[in-house]
Formats: structure tokens, sequence, C-alpha cells
């Protein structure tokens, strides 16, 4: 358990989220040849894009998890360490899908462009980390173009988030001129040598700081400066600091070039906590060692064509996990097969025969499984369920063809158990024409897409003029349905939402009937 890392990496779109996963499985030799990151004609795709949607604009959409062994050269032992990576959207509208697996790791990577410094999605993302107690480390990417200098940026976080970044490497050239980086430190200097396309891991040259002085001159002299002024104003590593959340140890990198890919690597190992105990739904903790629990944070069909399957991710909280065993279901009191138990990576899959806490395992067929339940073996426990977002996009779905209905319902069902939007309805609208509710308008793209590759039912999807929710209770719901410009429906959890067309006219009713209730959703950590 000790030896397992858990993270996920949190990002603006096309800060280099994907680019800097296939670095990470380039230099565990996961992968011989790292893939570019859009899915353009004579181009690879990465590996963790599955769904032609993702493939087409290059951009992740789904979840996935990606477990690779890494030996440390700081490490005493011959034993690697087990480093699990779970895969999140990078495009902003699907951020539900990154708040949950937010649950499932014990430490976030920050990814920056260097360009562009804090960016609202990932400012979003860090809120969650904040708010759940995940240590982050940071990462500035993309160093191999022009960009910020390194103080304005570190000063940029410390400033905007109040997290004071330590960092732990630091560059030598400025943005767009990246040689290679300081070892704050030994003193020592990492040289990166680039690769044809950056398709191979960058050979490295480690060098004293009297031979970097002569061959970087002026370069090398700005760094080490700054690294000292750095040291001067208290921001050196001090990890009790950081596992409270208040520094965050922080690196320069090239995704696209693999430079500084292994420092990464070296710090998750030394840095990033292992599996730790959960509270459940009373505040008891289930300490890793405890009989086996897990926590289901991500449902996914439609990965497998050939087989139309449904694949449930869990999160393993205590224990050791055999496949095969019989677990119970926490939410239903029925016992649960685990005999199809898989590590899924995009397309690819392999069983998993044992997993400890800190895995992350696929279970296949999973139909009774959602996103929030839980897992074990006596004595019972439930952890607490995943909040939703606060949707703020609403569209009515429907048909094109009568005929169509039942797997029109059948496929609604699925995509709602998945958690791919909100499904909303009232006795207004009916079965047939839903209401779901969305983070970004992209997720709607995803449902209707998925109705017609994965059931052959064509959709039309139909805006409509809400922009906000609440939640409320079966008394207000009656005065609220008299009023103009607000509808409410039940999610198909039983929470009653009513929906507003605006902020001023939630204000203007808020106003005329301050005795209803109306509860602000669960977003980030607000």
């Amino acid at each position: 358990m000790k030896r397992r890392r858990t993270f996920a990496i949190i990002s603006h779109p096309d800060a280099g989220k994907s680019t800097m996963t296939e670095a990470l499985a380039l230099h565990a030799r996961m992968i011989s040849e790292a893939g570019a990151i859009h899915g353009k004609a004579g181009r690879k795709s990465t590996v963790s894009d599955w769904m032609e949607m993702e493939k087409a604009r290059g951009i992740s959409v789904s979840s996935t998890a990606l477990q690779f062994n890494y030996s440390s050269e700081h490490s005493d032992s011959d034993v690697p360490n087990v480093i699990n990576l779970v895969d999140t959207p990078g495009h902003a509208d699907f951020s539900e899908d990154t708040y949950r697996v937010l649950t499932a790791v014990d430490a976030a990577v920050m990814l920056i462009d260097a360009a562009k410094g804090l960016e609202p999605q990932t400012l979003k993302l860090f809120q969650v980390c904040r708010h759940r107690g995940i240590p982050v480390i940071t990462v500035i990417n993309k160093w191999d173009r022009p960009g910020q200098t390194p103080l304005e940026l570190i000063d940029e976080i410390a400033e905007r988030i109040g997290l004071t970044p330590t960092p732990l490497y630091f560059p030598v050239g400025i943005a767009g001129d990246f040689r290679g980086l300081l070892d704050r430190r030994t003193g020592q200097y990492i040289r990166f040598t680039r690769t044809a396309g950056g398709a191979k891991v960058a050979p490295e040259e480690i060098m004293e700081a009297d031979a970097a002085a002569t061959r970087e001159g002026d370069e090398w002299t700005t760094a080490l400066e700054e690294s000292e002024l750095l040291t001067e104003m208290g921001q050196d590593h001090e990890q009790e600091m950081f596992l409270a959340g208040q520094t965050s140890p922080m690196i320069f990198a090239s995704a696209m070039l693999n430079f500084g890919v292994r420092q990464l690597l070296e710090t998750l190992v030394e840095l990033a906590p292992p599996p730790q105990g959960r509270a459940d739904v009373d505040g008891d903790v289930r300490e890793v060692t405890d009989p086996f629990s897990a926590v289901v944070f991500k449902v996914q069909a439609g990965m497998d064509q050939s087989h139309r399957d449904r694949l449930a991710y869990m999160r393993i909280v205590s224990g050791e996990f055999e496949r095969g065993m019989v677990v119970t279901h926490a939410q239903t009191g029925k016992p649960f097969a685990t005999k199809y138990a898989q590590a899924v990576f995009g397309r690819d899959r392999s069983t998993v025969d044992l997993a400890y806490p800190g895995d992350v395992v696929g279970l296949v067929n999973a139909m009774a499984l959602a996103p929030g339940d839980t897992l074990y073996i006596e004595p019972r426990v439930q952890y607490p369920p995943i909040p939703s977002f606060a949707p703020e996009h609403f569209s009515a779905l429907r048909v094109n063809t009568a005929d169509k209905y039942k797997q029109f319902r059948k496929a609604m069902d699925q995509l709602d158990s998945e958690g791919v939007v909100q499904v909303l309805r009232n006795d207004l609208r009916g079965d047939a024409s839903p209401v779901l509710a969305a983070v970004g308008p992209m997720q709607f793209e995803v449902v209707t897409a998925r109705m017609k590759s994965e059931f052959n039912v064509a959709t039309t999807i139909e805006p409509l003029g809400y922009s906000l929710a609440r939640r409320t209770d079966a008394e207000s719901a009656v005065e609220l349905g008299r009023q103009r410009g607000v509808e409410v429906f039940t999610r198909t959890d039983g929470a009653l939402l009513a929906l507003f067309s605006d902020k001023w006219r939630l204000q203007y009713v808020e106003k005329e009937h301050p005795n209803l209730t109306l509860e602000p959703l669960v977003a980030t950590a607000d």
C-alpha cells in the first residue's frame, strides 16, 4: 500500500494534459513512442482518448485509469512503486466527471500553461482539491514556448489562490529557450537534449554547478540567483506544509519534448502521499488495513462496441481485492460478483487478479452500480455520496421517430445512470421529452452522439431558456410552478430542482417569496 501513488492531472483545456499523460506513459516504458494530442490525418491520437469525438477534436471526454510501475532512482528498494494515474476530461464542459475522479485520488498535478498562467478551469478544479484536502504538485508546462517569467508565475499562483509554490526544479533558460533544470536541492544542473518530434524520452546529462556555469553562462547565473531569492523568501519545500495544502512543489517542464517528466515522476514517488483511510457516512474511518471496501467513482458504457458492456471504475479504499470475490453493494445490500475485473486505459484492457488500496479496477457488466456507490466485505461500510455540480445549461431531448421510443428510454436510463448528464422530468413534459441538465453544452453532444452510435436512435436537442437551478421542496414547488420564468423538475435521484431563466428572475422570486426553499446546489467548493 505504501508503494502506491494515485493522482489526477487537473488543467485548463489545451494546457497539455493529454500530452503529459503520454509522456508519463513513455517514461514508464508503457509505450515506445508518444502520440500527438490531436487526431488529425496521419497523426496519432493519444492512447487515453477513445471516443470518436475525442479523436476528432483532440479533447478528452471520458475518464480512464493508467497503472504502471516506476522505479525511483532515489529508492533503496528494488521493488518499484505503483503509479495510478486517473485520467480526466480536459474540457471545461465535463467538470462534473473530473469532480468524481478527484474523489478517487490522493494527490493532484496542477498543469499550467507557461504563457497563460492560471486559467478559469484550473482555478475551479483547484478549489475542488482544496475543498477535499488533496495536496497539489504544480507543473509549469510548455516551457519550450514563449511565456511569462518564472517569478511572475510563482507570484500569480501565490496571490490568486493562496498556494505558495516551492520550486524543486528551476528552469535554466527563459520560456521558449528551455535548456534544462536547476535541481534546487542538490545544486546540480540537468541538461536535456531534444529528440525528433519529442517522440522518445529526452536524454539527460547531470552536471555540477561549475560545469553548468561554464556551459550556460548568464542563463545559469540567472537561474541560481532567482533560486536563492526564493530561498530567502522561505519558498523551499516542507513536506508537512505541502500535505496540509499550504504549499505546492513546482516543476518546470515541456510534456511535448519530454523535458521534466522524469522529475515529475520522482516527485510523485517521493512526496505524494500513499493511500489513507477514509471516513464513512457516520464519520468513522475505514483504515487501509481493514477488510476490503471500494468506492465507485465512474460508470462508462459503449467502450467496447463488440460486447456492448458497461464498466464501473472503483477506487479501492481498504483491504485486498481478489478477482472473483463476492462483495456487498452497500446501496442495495445485495451481493455482487467480481469475476470480470479489468485494468482499463482507453480501449486497452487487461485482467486484474489482485489489487490494493489506491488501485483503480474496472468491473465489467456492473449494471447495478452508479457513481458514489460503495462495495465492501464485512464489516459493513458506506462512504458519502459524490455531490453533483450545479448545472448551467438545459435542453429538452426528444426522439425523432416514435418507433424508436423503447430504445430511447433504455438509452436515456443508461446515460443517466452513468452520470453523462443530469436528467430532469415533470408531469407537464412527460417521459417522452426529458430535460437534460449539464455543466457544459458539449455534454449534450455526447448524449446525441452516443444515442446514435450505441442505440441507433436519432434525437433532437432543443435548448431551453434557463440558466441556473436551485434545490427546492414539495411545499415550495406549488408556488414556484405559478411563477413566470420558473419550472420545477424532479431529478432521477429524487431531488426537486427549480429552474430559473436568469439570476434576476431568481432574485425577484426570493424577494417576493422569502419563505420558499431555494438552496444552491453543490458546485465545486461552494
